[in-house]
């Protein structure tokens, strides 16, 4: 039934929990009965299928529906194993999430910047906690910026030196991976060194690209030394061209994470709430340079 799918997807999306995900074939589990229930409603009929159904996971199925979010890349249901479809279901709820933050009217309050290159600012969200939004104008057009954030991620290290590994772990089909981030050591870092399981997710709508990205779990992945394994709640970078100027484009980046505590104890909100907003400017100004070098003459 379309009661027990919504509570199978549920439990999917809540596997993204620490205590969830730890109980043993709580994933598979979830993951088959997803499967099966969707394929089940889609043989006996689209007027079966409900509106909270991802239209992404439809498709994989096999039944498209009324227009919205795309996908950038073509799927096939036959190409996906259950454990492709957790991973894209955990991407394609973490996109619908952001869709819906950036829809809402939020009252959103400036953070103090060390560094003008982006306009940083702040918002306290149901089931997230502080969420920061980040927004710059750069001087390239979408394409550029999707091949180096998307398609070039393995790359980011080599111009973002608050980095010091990313790796695809997996590749499913032609819009979502799963990666390891480790960020670098640097003398003085106030939150330490931290590593990040996440699923990374490309969708489309019209002229813009959402790169979405969110914590899951690979199993054998073992910790880093030294480093602490922390999560992103919800990462989520809008690349839109600039009205009038498609050569430039209009950056925007939500951002929630879970960074977890360190070895020496509870890290202070008051921390979390400078270190960051200022790793988001970091970034971009790290990007910005790495555009700039890497331009065409």
């Amino acid at each position: 039934s379309c009661a027990m799918l919504r509570a199978t997807v549920k439990l999917c999306c809540g596997i993204a929990h620490d205590h969830l995900r730890r109980l043993p074939g709580l994933k598979i589990t979830a993951v088959v009965a997803i499967q099966k229930d969707v394929r089940g409603l889609v043989v006996r009929g689209s007027r079966h299928l409900h509106s909270k159904i991802p239209h992404y996971i439809q498709r994989l199925m096999g039944k498209e529906t009324a227009a919205c979010l795309e996908p950038a890349g073509d799927v096939s249901p036959s190409q996906f194993s259950s454990m492709d479809l957790f991973y894209i279901t955990q991407g394609e709820t973490a996109l619908q999430r952001a869709l819906s933050i950036l829809q809402q009217h939020t009252s959103w309050q400036a953070e103090t910047m060390l560094d003008a290159v982006a306009a940083v600012s702040s918002a306290a969200l149901p089931g997230l906690g502080k969420v920061f939004r980040a927004e710059a104008v750069l001087a390239v057009p979408v394409a550029r910026l999707h091949q180096e954030l998307f398609e070039g991620i393995e790359q980011m290290p080599q111009w973002n030196p608050t980095l010091s590994q990313v790796k695809v772990l997996q590749r499913i089909g032609t819009d979502t991976l799963v990666t390891h981030e480790v960020t670098a050591p640097s003398p003085g870092n106030l939150v330490g060194q931290r590593d990040f399981i996440s699923v990374q997710h490309r969708g489309r709508r019209e002229t813009a690209i959402y790169l979405v990205g969110t914590a899951t779990h690979v199993e054998p992945l073992p910790l880093q030394e030294g480093c602490i394994r922390a999560e992103s709640r919800l990462s989520c970078i809008v690349l839109q061209p600039l009205a009038g100027d498609p050569g430039r484009t209009r950056f925007t980046w939500l951002l929630s994470m879970d960074l977890k505590a360190s070895a020496a104890g509870w890290i202070p909100a008051s921390i979390i709430n400078r270190v960051l907003p200022q790793s988001q400017a970091d970034f971009i100004k790290h990007l910005c340079q790495h555009l700039s070098a890497t331009a065409c003459p």
